[in-house]
């Protein structure tokens, strides 16, 4: 008999839910929570739907709040897979299908475990909010950003949130996520003097005149981490310059870079330094920067705490915190809720063709929340 996880989750992969689109994959989760007793709000902007879904019990104590997304990326070359990858298909104890790790288990595992504890009858205390968008796959402007901003202006304040991002790496619950890096991202521009490479006195080659300071930049130690997180890292992405012709010096370079950075720098400081290079070297230069998230940080909490004994309970596995890989839509939630941790099923797969979950995962995965809820709100 299949498991009432396992349905929602095939039920969501079967939604074409291409990032910005939800394809009605909140339209549906909206009607399981709203017979719970869900208030559950639609929260649109532009191309993206956002669902805000929150259930008090009428007893003081703290909100806690699943966090996921309903939008995938595109799938890629059709014939590469195994299977349609919207027809959730199951081969050798994996379910497969686009969305079956990143991260539709996640939100039907957050659903079910909602709706045991609501059925179990006994007490509990607090609020459980879900926050759902269809942008995080995407540029992530009009998502979980945006239902941010919205509860930042009513006053809402989130005690715990659990983001359901794909974090295991070998087997359920060995990782979770408490932080994430920043990502900086800079196009350096240095202006030379176009002519002609047999008269390179009449020309300024801005190719030769950025290679000192280039080198610099990628020698340099910006921090030492700390605790929680690595060295801040800088990385070139991208270097154009000249005409395409053999014989023209180019008259600018231009250079895509980004950091990817911790909470032991800033902003300012890591701009100020890759100015300070830039001046010492006399180039004529200039930088437009971009800033698409920052760091955020939860040290060990009762949140952690909570999560690690309840994956020990199912799983038996001692969890790692860990503020590894890329940017999630936690950075985003941290600015209202002090307590912020990511945790789902192995990564191994997740954009890549013939995407899959090992189904041993998906119903202890829902039993880790619901243990949590458990453990935070009763």
């Amino acid at each position: 008999m299949t498991s009432p996880v396992r349905a929602l989750t095939e039920a969501l992969i079967a939604r074409r839910s291409v990032t910005p689109e939800d394809a009605g994959c909140q339209r549906q989760l909206a009607g399981r929570l709203a017979p719970l007793g869900f208030r559950c709000e639609t929260i649109a902007s532009g191309d993206t739907t956002n669902l805000w879904a929150l259930l008090d019990s009428g007893r003081a104590g703290p909100t806690l709040v699943f966090a996921g997304h309903t939008d995938v990326v595109p799938p890629g070359p059709l014939d590469k897979w195994s299977s349609d990858p919207f027809v959730p298909t199951e081969r050798d104890g994996r379910l497969f299908g686009r969305g079956a790790a990143d991260m539709k288990t996640s939100i039907a595992a957050f659903v079910v475990a909602v709706e045991e504890l609501v059925a179990a009858g006994a007490p509990w205390r607090g609020r459980i909010g879900l926050l759902i968008t269809s942008d995080e796959e995407g540029p992530a402007t009009d998502g979980t950003i945006k239902v941010v901003e919205a509860l930042r202006e009513r006053g809402e304040r989130l005690d715990y949130c659990i983001v359901g991002e794909p974090t295991s790496v070998e087997a359920l619950g060995d990782m979770v996520k408490n932080g994430r890096r920043g990502s900086l991202s800079g196009r350096l521009t240095v202006r030379g003097v176009q002519g002609h490479v047999a008269y390179p006195h009449l020309a300024r080659n801005p190719v030769h005149q950025l290679a000192p300071a280039l080198a610099r930049l990628v020698a340099t130690e910006w921090d030492a981490g700390n605790e929680y997180f690595p060295p801040t890292t800088w990385q070139v992405s991208n270097i154009r310059a000249g005409t395409g012709a053999t014989n023209v010096i180019p008259g600018e370079v231009v250079v895509d870079f980004n950091f990817r950075f911790s909470t032991a720098s800033t902003v300012e400081s890591l701009k100020s330094r890759v100015a300070a290079i830039l001046d010492e070297a006399g180039l004529d230069w200039q930088i437009d920067w971009s800033l698409s998230g920052m760091p955020f940080l939860t040290p060990r909490g009762e949140l952690s705490q909570a999560l690690a004994e309840a994956i020990r309970a199912e799983t038996g596995i001692e969890t790692e915190l860990s503020t590894t890989g890329g940017t999630s839509d936690g950075r985003f939630i941290a600015a209202i809720c002090p307590q912020v941790v990511e945790f789902g099923p192995p990564n191994a797969s997740i954009h890549k063709i013939d995407e899959h979950i090992e189904t041993r995962f998906i119903d202890p995965l829902k039993d880790i929340y619901r243990r949590t809820l458990e453990a935070l709100l009763r």
